[in-house]
């Protein structure tokens, strides 16, 4: 009942910038909560930024100061404005939202088909 799509992912020097976005689509009455979370090679996912219906934000330690997450409520969109990026930030980049949706269907927690975000040095 609900898509997310991401967009925004390349491949970027050392020290550039990329902006993801992630649309949420569907049977959406309110979304709770969006995130990103990002998952290397061999390693487990991990959060990276969340932020609330009410717009409080959360991030990761390692990219605190270079990364940032914000909204568009009027689009159901979510981005993440990367930058200062380093090689260890190279990983697929997963969106995620708790999406309250309509017709009393209750919640669901959905989950983008990730972008990748390549970081050479």
């Amino acid at each position: 009942q609900v898509q997310l799509v991401e967009s925004g992912g390349g491949l970027v020097q050392a020290g550039g910038s990329l902006r993801l976005s992630c649309a949420a689509s569907g049977s959406i009455f309110k979304i709770d909560a969006m995130a990103w979370y990002r998952q290397a090679p061999g390693k487990q996912r991990e959060l990276v930024a969340a932020i609330t219906g009410a717009g409080s934000t959360n991030y990761a330690d390692s990219v605190k100061g270079r990364f940032t997450i914000s909204t568009d409520n009027a689009k159901n969109t979510v981005y993440l404005q990367m930058n200062s990026l380093k090689p260890d930030d190279t990983a697929v980049y997963y969106c995620n939202a708790d999406i309250l949706l309509r017709y009393g269907l209750g919640l669901s927690n959905s989950w983008g088909q990730g972008t990748q975000v390549t970081v050479s040095s």
